[in-house]
């Protein structure tokens, strides 16, 4: 697996559980990195199964969701599955204004979301 910055990965059984080192996501470099290590874990590593975990993460910006829905697109292009959880109230409360609540699987716990695989 390649080295992550802004990302810790670990398994559990046949999914790939993501957390993220960085609370707030908003600087412009970093979210391009963040973007390229998560594209990687698809591309690179070949993992179909992710689950972010969000606990910890404050802030995302609307560019940090750009990358996720680019993310989401490539996981199901290979017939994957992407699962979020542990998501803020604030961060909960943009994914449902700006409707990706509906293309997103979000679950409130990182055990419930692993259920859902």
């Amino acid at each position: 697996m390649a080295s992550h910055h802004h990302l810790d990965v670990s398994q559990s059984g046949d999914v790939s559980v993501v957390r993220f080192v960085d609370r707030r996501i908003l600087d412009a470099s970093n979210i391009e990195e963040l973007g390229d290590e998560l594209f990687a874990l698809v591309e690179t590593d070949h993992l179909k199964r992710l689950l972010l975990n969000f606990t910890g993460v404050e802030f995302l910006s609307s560019a940090a969701l750009n990358k996720l829905i680019i993310l989401d697109k490539k996981v199901k292009s290979i017939g994957g599955k992407l699962v979020l959880s542990d998501l803020r109230q604030e961060i909960k409360e943009v994914f449902a204004i700006t409707r990706l609540d509906q293309l997103f699987n979000i679950s409130d716990s990182e055990q419930q979301a692993l259920a859902d695989f």
